[in-house]
């Protein structure tokens, strides 16, 4: 751990007091879907907005690197670990309010509950969530989608805490600049909770469009070790195709292996090694740059150092 993270172990304690958790050395890469990579040399784990912004106040005096994580769907830590602070939200931001149409859901709800939550109040546009494995908070970050869906359609606004500046504030859908996997939130901004706009519904139409997507996920994505799709889809064609087409489907290296189910996802072994999750990420940019000449955009976030 550097002197930087040990020195503030003291200070976090004092900030999240009985509002929150903080560990030294915690595991981070068995918190990623990957479940590969290294350890965090602090971990902090927040319950409350106070203890959020009591922690910023800590943070925003130092230098020293800080990570936000949700469930880590979207994240590879690497081997040698995250030699910073990393901040997850816990307790209360799971919570998720509906009032008619509006959904006030917490930066650590998960989208699948939110998701089945909002069909059974009757509501409808938000169906789509039930097949990410992601939190509202990452989701809003990455402006998450998929079924011809994304979060822009429903999102109306969000709170925010700058771990960097200590700052907080209330952004709009314009304010964030949402585009394809994008928003404009920074990597030490962590987003406390979301307004979702919906619209009336049907809840067995609801039920019968989640057990669709639930099927549709199942037959055509593969389970175990893995981080979604790796690559974003070019204009006009999509990564995986591009990838198959290079010859690259059930390409192994290591402990990491092209998905046979989908050429866009990346398979981690159990007890495996996140250097070959990134060294097989890198040669199939390579190859299909080589075989296509487009260079693919990776979905997928990267930190910490090598073994």
């Amino acid at each position: 751990m550097s002197e930087v993270a040990h020195t503030l172990v003291t200070p976090l304690l004092e900030a999240v007091g009985d509002e929150g958790l903080v560990a030294i050395g915690a595991p981070l890469g068995q918190r990623t879907t990957y479940r590969v990579g290294g350890t965090a040399s602090v971990l902090v784990t927040a319950f409350s907005a106070e203890a959020v912004r009591r922690v910023a106040q800590v943070l925003a005096s130092t230098k020293v690197e800080v990570l936000v994580v949700g469930n880590g769907s979207n994240l590879l830590v690497r081997d040698g670990g995250f030699d910073g602070v990393v901040v997850h939200l816990a307790g209360g931001f799971e919570a998720v309010v509906i009032e008619g149409t509006t959904v006030i859901a917490g930066g650590s709800a998960q989208l699948p509950r939110v998701a089945r939550q909002c069909v059974e109040a009757g509501l409808d546009g938000f169906t789509w969530a039930v097949g990410v494995p992601g939190t509202i908070g990452g989701a809003v970050v990455m402006n998450a989608g998929g079924h011809g869906a994304s979060m822009h359609e429903s999102l109306a606004g969000v709170e925010v805490v700058d771990l960097g500046s200590g700052e907080t504030s209330v952004r709009s859908v314009a304010d964030l600049e949402l585009s394809y996997r994008h928003s404009n939130l920074g990597p030490t901004e962590i987003v406390l909770g979301a307004r979702l706009e919906l619209s009336a519904g049907s809840v067995e139409q609801g039920r019968a469009a989640l057990s669709e997507i639930v099927a549709w996920r199942r037959a055509h994505q593969p389970g175990g070790q893995n981080a979604g799709s790796v690559f974003q889809n070019p204009a006009g064609t999509s990564a995986g195709t591009l990838i198959e087409a290079a010859g690259l489907k059930g390409h192994r290296l290591g402990t990491a292996m092209v998905s046979q189910k989908h050429a866009n996802f990346i398979q981690a072994d159990p007890g495996g090694r996140a250097e070959d999750v990134e060294a097989l990420l890198e040669l199939v940019r390579d190859e299909v740059a080589r075989h296509s000449g487009i260079t693919l955009s990776t979905e997928l976030r990267i930190v910490g150092d090598p073994r």
